[in-house]
């Protein structure tokens, strides 16, 4: 019995927009729960770590890319396959420092956020999509690269674009392992 050629692709769209339809819920719900943005917006970064220290496996299994050797190549590598594989957009990447340890990604369209209009006023500190900055910083953590991510500019606060900023923490001779 054959499928037809759409289908994958459709039920690849159902999937995003249940994902993203559960996630503004969850969103919702961790506002309902805690009264400060500041704990939600911890909430969602330690739920987006701990998955994407899971997703990785995934990511390496699926992705068939080999070993970065550069910042820049694993920045280039989170936006052009991951985030096509994972939420079907490809963010530009831009350096923004002389060391090339730290990166935007810019994304022109968001996904989590396709059924959001805004964010109520007295919400105006939240991160509405912090769980996108733990789930980088999970993975890269789970392939030895300590780094800091956070919401640059956020579409949904009134910027132009949606912007996540990953500085990595270490410099590139700090990552070579030495045998002892």
């Amino acid at each position: 019995m054959s499928r037809s050629p759409g289908r994958k692709q459709e039920n690849h769209k159902i999937s995003r927009e249940l994902f993203v339809l559960t996630y503004g819920a969850l969103v919702a719900q961790l506002c309902k729960d805690y009264e400060k943005d500041e704990d939600v917006n911890t909430c969602l970064d330690r739920m987006g770590h701990s998955i994407g220290i899971r997703l990785i496996d995934d990511f390496l299994a699926r992705s068939g890319v080999k070993k970065c050797r550069s910042y820049s190549e694993t920045a280039d590598v989170i936006a052009q396959v991951a985030f096509k594989m994972y939420l079907g957009v490809t963010p530009s990447v831009s350096c923004s420092s002389a060391t090339g340890n730290e990166f935007s990604l810019i994304l022109d369209k968001n996904p989590l956020v396709d059924f959001v209009e805004e964010l109520p006023a007295e919400r105006a500190s939240l991160c509405y999509c912090n769980l996108l900055c733990g789930v980088i910083r999970g993975a890269l953590e789970m392939v030895h690269l300590a780094a800091e991510v956070s919401f640059l500019q956020d579409r949904l606060k009134g910027d132009a674009v949606t912007e996540i900023g990953i500085t990595f923490l270490r410099k590139p001779e700090d990552r070579k392992h030495r045998r002892n």
